[in-house]
């Protein structure tokens, strides 16, 4: 084998593991269970609560209904993204990420959605966050 032959081979094999290194450190970091990683890249995440009278008991339909028209106002819309809802006796708890509050404040307005309390997530702790 010739030395340039050599050196190449030598050079994308160094390029081969750095890759391989980068890519496994990027894999643990969205692996780790306390970091709150949203579909959006580095976008706050937010938790809004709204007070909705009789939430719990909305029908399976009424759910549906709501989510649709959040969807529809959530296309005309960028720099925001629904991940999630939980529904309580009276409350809806909405997990959003978002450039800022704007964001989460405009697409309740445009939807008919209170909004009682808005709250940055700053990191997510787990049954995982003890077994360090």
């Amino acid at each position: 084998m010739k030395k340039q032959d050599l050196v190449l081979l030598v050079l994308a094999i160094g390029l081969f593991l750095g890759l391989f290194i980068s890519a496994c450190n990027e894999r643990q970091k969205a692996n780790d269970p306390n970091k709150i990683i949203s579909d959006n890249g580095n976008m706050q995440v937010y938790i809004i609560e709204r007070e909705i009278p009789g939430a719990g008991k909305l029908s399976p339909q009424d759910l549906q209904t709501i989510s649709e028209k959040s969807c529809g106002v959530l296309k005309t819309m960028s720099g925001i993204k629904w991940m999630h809802s939980y529904v309580t006796d009276d409350k809806i708890y909405c997990v959003y990420s978002a450039t800022d509050t704007n964001a989460l404040i405009a697409h309740a307005r445009s939807g008919g959605f209170p909004i009682n309390r808005i709250s940055a997530v700053h990191t997510m702790i787990s049954p995982a966050t003890a077994m360090r």
